[in-house]
């Protein structure tokens, strides 16, 4: 089981990281919800849970839960910038499909 990041990944949370001042790393997650059936979650990490794994890719920490890496392994987490819009990609193999926006997917 694996989760990766991009250089651009790695760099924008890096500085995320940086100018908060505090935090492990950033968890990843999904939750149920949104027009295909599940939802990526990200969200800074203070405190590890005894149930994270965490995956370490150039100095930053990627956190899961168990219930979420099900639905993420093998996950490539990348950051876009494409003109005016910039934001996280998700490149998931497990992803059968995705909404129009990218947020939401189907397993």
């Amino acid at each position: 089981m694996a989760i990766t990041l991009t250089d651009a990944a790695v760099s924008r949370i890096s500085a995320f990281l940086e100018n908060r001042g505090k935090g492990v790393g950033l968890r990843l997650g999904v939750k149920t919800t949104g027009c295909s059936g599940m939802a990526y979650v990200l969200e800074f990490v203070d405190e590890l849970n005894e149930e994270d794994e965490v995956f370490e890719h150039k100095g930053v920490k990627v956190i899961i839960d168990q219930k979420s890496l099900a639905y993420l392994d093998g996950t490539e987490l990348d950051y876009v910038k494409q003109g005016l819009n910039e934001g996280f990609e998700f490149n998931n193999p497990n992803a059968k499909s995705e909404c129009g926006c990218g947020e939401s997917f189907n397993v």
